[in-house]
């Protein structure tokens, strides 16, 4: 018992697939595929019975078809292949792989003009690649094919009995990954498609039966436990027509596909399918990026993430990770939401342990910064560490002014000195027409990186955008907590009016952003219509079952420190320009500053931030002096602002005055 018990183990590992024993079973079943089709291509040519002097040329040609074959398969990729999820676009390799082998074996043979295989058929050579390509596919789809099959004939309904909203590439794709785990988890047992071209058909033997709008009867005519959504261009009104009926018809268990995953991915994991969030219900707005061109820039490089464990900078390095690039630098002062990112990494993009470096640092220590950026030297950097809450910086305006003003200029002059590409400043709505120290430090922090992008062979360009969604210390979370206590909700004004979108949104524009924004920009998204804060609570109330004012209170607590009741994403001052994305915007700036007065103003800037100013006075004076448009402690909406979405003219900005007036 004791001496099998090693040789059990050394079966079980063996056994054990892993990407060299695949890559070395592949190899030696095409090094057979590929002589008994040289083999056969001989006895195809000559009615199974090859002449002679033909026969010779076999064992000859064989080590010259093998080289050929089986390198042009490595060289497009038919040994890097997922032999489970083999797909069209595989088979499409392989046929170029054989097409490629052909032509230079064409080239050897009667160009070269070889001694030994002088009056090679050609025909041979036809019947070969074709043979090849025949083996070698079905060789890619038979593990499949087999699978699928066999997976649908033993369909015991094992897992909660599903139905999936939307039968298009996603569904399907949701429905193949059902199929891999044998349903275990899921079994689906009916699709709901608004098509009525797909009304009726089946995908992998599963009927589509009906539009969305009959997601109720199906519910409780089928015993449905679980609704899956697998349409990514839902938006939050139709989503939450969805919620709402399998809510009502009894449905615990409602989830959907992440609206961002990786589209060059094989299949959508089962494992990324999440619960429906409340801000998805609240404003999910339809995003489309340009994939091509956002991978144009992170692909192969490396990318450097301040701030990278927090609400935005977690969202850009899981972002960022779909796009290949070289090496990802989390570089982030909180070591332990560092090591929380760390652990969400490692199991969402395990392919990429090795390029992620996880970096805690503080972008107010220039040696530190210095030091990181002389190492990693980064090709793309996104700025996303700052202190952004207004009431707390207004407390605390030295502070703000380190990390949002001098922590910035360190990052900025680190990049520029060791030649990075691209650096994105993560900017926001509060820093046009400021009224807190927040918002002034964050306008300083566009006009540093402008007067860098002119002066410098690194693109500097900020992105400028309101609220986001669920964000820690953004209003979601607190509206959330306060339910969960049975409320008030508070809210500081009634007429306090905010532009909102998703965490995801956000930050797939800001990787748009930074895809085709220029040196010295400053972009703005078009984040739609502001939301009334007082709407948007009881909206929320009303999503929990539950009757505003009646069930729970809303109290009004005025407005804080540094708030004003509306924040607008440009001025009229400035105005917009198209840019080739339909939902982000160029504003105007007539700033002109150069490097050597901003390097003047941060330095002043950071001498009074080092002595004790108790209420920030000479912080705020010296804010004043350098932004025209600062007005601490305004509060009503300001005169002439405007939404992003359309150039600004004079007849708009009159007539947006009359709307605030």
């Amino acid at each position: 018992m004791i001496t099998t018990l090693p040789a059990i183990r050394f079966i079980r590992r063996m056994l054990q697939p892993t990407r060299g024993k695949r890559i070395v079973f592949f190899l030696l079943v095409d090094a057979w595929i590929v002589t008994v089709a040289l083999a056969a291509a001989f006895l195809i040519r000559f009615d199974f019975m090859p002449e002679p002097p033909y026969a010779r040329l076999v064992l000859p040609a064989l080590p010259l078809f093998l080289f050929a074959q089986l390198g042009a398969l490595a060289l497009f990729g038919g040994y890097a292949m997922s032999w489970r999820f083999v797909s069209l676009r595989d088979l499409a390799n392989i046929l170029n792989a054989v097409i490629a082998a052909s032509l230079a074996l064409a080239f050897a043979l009667y160009f070269l003009r070889l001694d030994s295989f002088v009056g090679f058929p050609r025909g041979v050579l036809l019947i070969d690649a074709v043979l090849v390509f025949i083996l070698v596919a079905a060789l890619r789809i038979g593990k499949r094919a087999a699978m699928e099959v066999l997976r649908g004939q033993r369909h015991t309904g094992r897992g909660k009995r599903t139905i999936i909203i939307g039968a298009g590439n996603t569904g399907e794709m949701v429905l193949r990954d059902m199929q891999r785990t044998q349903y275990d988890v899921y079994a689906p047992v009916a699709f709901l498609d608004d098509d009525e071209r797909l009304l009726g058909t089946r995908l992998h033997g599963v009927r589509v039966r009906g539009a969305i709008r009959h997601l109720a009867d199906t519910i409780r005519s089928l015993r449905v436990e679980t609704v899956i959504v697998a349409i990514q261009s839902l938006g939050h009104q139709d989503l939450r027509r969805i919620y709402r009926a399998a809510k009502e018809a009894g449905i615990a268990d409602v989830k959907i596909v992440p609206r961002l995953y990786d589209v060059h991915a094989p299949q959508i994991r089962l494992q990324a399918i999440e619960e429906i969030k409340i801000e998805d219900l609240i404003r999910r707005e339809v995003v489309r990026v340009d994939t091509v061109a956002i991978r144009r820039v992170l692909a192969g490089k490396t990318v450097l993430v301040t701030g990278a464990a927090g609400s935005i900078g977690s969202e850009i390095v899981r972002q960022s990770c779909r796009y290949g690039p070289r090496s990802l630098v989390c570089f982030e002062i909180d070591e332990t939401e560092l090591h929380h990112l760390q652990l969400t990494l490692r199991r969402e993009f395990p392919a990429l342990v090795d390029r992620v470096r996880y970096v805690v640092g503080d972008i107010r220590d220039t040696d530190r910064v210095d030091e990181v950026f002389e190492r990693c030297r980064p090709d793309v950097v996104f700025h996303a560490a700052a202190y952004k809450h207004v009431p707390m910086m207004e407390g605390n305006a030295s502070e703000a002014v380190k990390v949002n003003v001098v922590g910035t200029w360190n990052i900025a002059e680190a990049a520029r000195r060791v030649g990075t590409g691209k650096f994105v400043l993560i900017s926001t709505d509060k820093a046009v027409r400021p009224t807190s120290v927040m918002g002034a430090t964050k306008r300083i922090a566009e006009q540093l990186c402008r007067a860098c992008g002119s002066e410098s062979q690194t693109a500097f360009l900020s992105v400028r955008f309101g609220n986001v969604l669920g964000s820690r210390g953004s209003v979601l979370p607190i509206f959330l907590e306060q339910l969960a206590r049975g409320g008030p909700l508070t809210v500081t004004h009634e007429e306090m009016r905010r532009y909102f979108m998703t965490i995801p949104e956000a930050v797939a524009l800001v990787l748009q952003a930074g895809a085709i924004g220029r040196s010295g920009e400053v972009l703005v998204f078009d984040m739609g219509d502001p939301v009334h804060i007082r709407s948007f609570a009881e909206e929320l109330i009303r999503l929990h079952n539950l009757r505003p004012h009646t069930d729970i209170a809303i109290e009004y607590i005025g407005i804080r420190p540094g708030e004003k009741l509306f924040e607008e994403l440009l001025t009229a001052e400035e105005g917009t320009t198209a840019t080739a994305h339909e939902k982000l915007w160029v504003a105007r700036s007539h700033e002109v500053t150069t490097r050597e007065e901003m390097q003047v103003l941060v330095q002043q800037l950071h001498q009074l931030a080092r002595f004790p100013d108790t209420d920030g006075s000479a912080i705020r004076q010296l804010l004043r002096q350098r932004i025209a448009w600062y007005e601490p402690g305004v509060t009503a909406p300001p005169r002439a602002a405007v939404a992003v979405g359309a150039p600004v003219t004079p007849d708009r900005a009159r007539e947006r005055t009359r709307e605030l007036a």
